[in-house]
């Protein structure tokens, strides 16, 4: 997969003192309600994909090597205990002990909530070009921003522990090459175009953002000392023992 800076951070920041959290995911959504452009007509489709939490369970699974956190399966939970009952129905009909070794379901001491909250496009646009003797060139540029909102909340006593939010830019540039000339002097003309669009992916740089706000949920919570990191010691140098003999 292709690495953002946050994730090289993310995955590679030091262990927690103790044992891994467990956390949960319920949902992550879209909150923006931004649809597509679809030039002259009405696109359905959404701005923002509506898998944001995949993206969210990704980047807590690979926080520290995945030595960080505990992720509990909570958005398909009518799947997994439908499973375990069927399990346990069956054993049940067939007089059969059971030896599946079904342990109690984790429950998690830490939700995560929040989502996607905005969506931002068109913040600041321009361009520049110039012409000499028929021959010109032009860049354009547009920059739009994504948001998004990550919050702890105890299990216990339903207090937000953690607030974050975090915002990536998204930058798109259109390069432009073109010629007009006239030939000989029966007025034929040459007109020559060329050009290319880039834009970046609105979808690589939600991930992004969201692996700068699991990475910050992390530094705020060691601040606020729920939990701490082990941050490696750092030796001093040993002193260079001398000879007096010498």
């Amino acid at each position: 997969q292709t690495q953002t800076v946050a994730y090289k951070e993310l995955e590679t920041i030091t262990v927690p003192e103790g044992d891994p959290i467990v956390i949960a995911v319920y949902d992550f959504v879209d909150m923006t309600g931004q649809k597509k452009p679809g030039g002259n007509f009405a696109s359905m489709s959404t701005a923002v994909t509506q898998g944001s939490y995949q993206l969210l369970i990704k980047a807590l699974k690979d926080a520290g090597g995945g030595k960080w956190f505990r992720v509990v399966e909570r958005v398909g939970i009518d799947h997994l205990t439908r499973e375990r009952q069927i399990v346990r129905t069956t054993r049940e009909q067939y007089d059969e002990e059971d030896k599946t070794g079904l342990a109690p379901l984790l429950f998690a001491g830490i939700i995560l909530e929040g989502g996607v909250i905005g969506f931002d496009t068109n913040v600041e646009t321009g361009g520049r070009g110039a012409r000499y003797l028929g021959i010109g060139m032009s860049q354009a540029y547009r920059r739009d921003v994504v948001t998004v909102h990550l919050r702890a909340v105890s299990t216990l006593t339903g207090e937000i522990l953690l607030n974050v939010q975090t915002s990536k830019t998204i930058l798109s540039i259109a390069d432009g090459f073109d010629v007009f000339k006239f030939i000989d002097m029966d007025t034929q003309l040459i007109e020559i175009e060329d050009g290319m669009t880039e834009n970046e992916s609105i979808t690589r740089s939600l991930r992004s953002c969201i692996e700068a706000a699991v990475l910050e949920l992390i530094y705020q919570g060691e601040k606020q000392e729920f939990w701490k990191i082990n941050w490696p010691v750092e030796t001093e140098p040993e002193e260079e023992i001398k000879d007096e003999n010498v």
